[in-house]
């Protein structure tokens, strides 16, 4: 099981490029089930649940071609001859966004069996919004053996109000209802910029979508989809947690190929702990060379700060002057980076969903584990300004959601490395130019 040694100290000098958002190449790889014509993909990012969901096409009769090059990350979708409408528990157990095939393979298979989603450690993850969602659109629905089976001979357009806000809910019913028979009105919808990029694709696609964005969105229904081409946003949280790192260094750090316009409530933040930024055009530049101030964040839903950052900014409140208040509101299980934290040596004390943060305490190197993705994140960022030499285990965490996030670091001057790896990463040929 591979891990990373890293030894503090050195300030992030230079320009590090942040990849594509895994959280909108997901929901994206899954519209293509919507058609039988091909579906091109750039900007997708090399990382451990784009391998999962890939795998998770391909088993059900997809042609996937997955290649990184360096003029393209790109993969190429072709579900033409898409024959077995399941997604097996084997495949899906270590990814929640598995629950993204449903609305697909009920819209166009008029069935579907889809195991309970897994993932990250840091709370429920309940699917019972998207099958009240489809059962608005007329599916059948039944839950036995640990899977969902969804059934209708064609859905029909209909008024979804969500008791609560779901990213993935909202993708997963926005690309059911695009072959629905008539109307649909979605309300308390996400607004996540992911949401968006998906319904550009659709709409790219031959969908007829209005209002993504917005917390309403509403569906004309349409009998076929076509294929596509369509660039991937670029990931915000990866962007944001590489910001976070030139702050939290001392550094001088331009995060490049990033969508400052996604980042407003964090640079926001950062700007009232002290933190110097400049955006130009796909860019962020951080200046760490203010002393860092203590502030509050309270976690939510876009355009709010993003729970997906919260461990990242945990990291960051250690090491500034005076006490945070972290409030996580999404998840409720999401401060197990604390504990790694305090092993590093941070004074970090847990009140139900609120952690209090005392700033400015020295942090040494030490052995600690991920729990979850972002927490990871976290780790890494706190290693980077620790003494001495801090080894982090379980990194297959990381590897979910980073792309190549050791080499990244390393390339403005982080001393990190990778240990225990005893093969190879296995790396897909590039796609043919065309």
């Amino acid at each position: 099981m591979d891990k990373f040694v890293i030894r503090g100290g050195n300030p992030l000098l230079g320009t590090i490029r942040v990849s594509g958002a895994k959280n909108a190449a997901l929901p994206a790889m899954a519209a293509a089930i919507l058609t039988d014509e091909p579906v091109i993909l750039e900007n997708i990012p090399d990382v451990r649940d784009i391998q999962t969901e890939r795998n998770l096409l391909v088993s059900m009769g997809a042609e996937v071609e997955l290649g990184y090059g360096r003029a393209h990350h790109r993969t190429t979708i072709s579900c033409k001859n898409l024959l077995n409408p399941e997604a097996a528990y084997e495949l899906v157990k270590t990814m929640r966004a598995s629950t993204l095939v449903l609305g697909p393979l009920v819209a166009r298979m008029k069935r579907a069996r889809v195991s309970l989603p897994g993932g990250c450690a840091i709370g429920a993850r309940p699917i019972d919004l998207h099958i009240k969602g489809l059962e608005k659109l007329g599916a059948i629905i039944a839950q036995e053996h640990g899977y969902i089976e969804a059934r209708a001979e064609r859905l029909q357009g209909g008024h979804i109000i969500f008791d609560k806000i779901t990213v993935t809910g909202t993708e997963d019913l926005m690309m059911a209802a695009t072959l629905a028979e008539g109307e649909t009105l979605m309300e308390n919808c996400a607004r996540e910029p992911e949401v968006s990029d998906l319904a550009a694709l659709l709409n790219k696609m031959g969908a007829r979508i209005e209002g993504a964005g917005t917390s309403a969105i509403r569906i004309q229904g349409v009998d076929k989809l076509r294929g596509a081409r369509y660039r991937i946003i670029p990931d915000r949280i990866e962007a944001g947690t590489f910001v976070i790192a030139g702050a939290l260094t001392g550094g001088d750090l331009i995060v490049s190929n990033c969508e400052p316009r996604h980042l407003g409530a964090l640079l926001q933040k950062l700007d009232e702990c002290g933190v110097k930024t400049k955006t130009n055009g796909d860019s962020v530049r951080v200046m760490g060379d203010n002393p860092l101030m203590a502030a509050d964040i309270s976690t939510e839903e876009y355009p709010g700060f993003p729970t997906d950052m919260q461990a990242q900014y945990m990291a960051l409140a250690t090491q500034a002057e005076g006490s945070s208040v972290v409030t996580e509101n999404i998840f409720e299980n999401r401060f197990m980076h604390a504990y790694e934290l305090v092993r590093m040596g941070a004074n970090v004390k847990v009140e139900g969903s609120r952690a209090v943060v005392r700033g400015r305490s020295p942090l040494s190197g030490a052995a600690v584990q991920c729990s979850d993705l972002r927490a990871s994140a976290s780790l890494v960022l706190a290693a980077l300004v620790a003494e001495g030499e801090t080894i982090i285990d379980r990194v297959y965490h990381v590897d979910r959601g980073y792309e190549r996030i050791e080499e990244k670091l390393r390339g403005v001057g982080a001393q990190i490395r990778r240990i225990g790896e005893i093969l190879p990463r296995k790396t897909v040929a590039p796609l043919a130019t065309a």
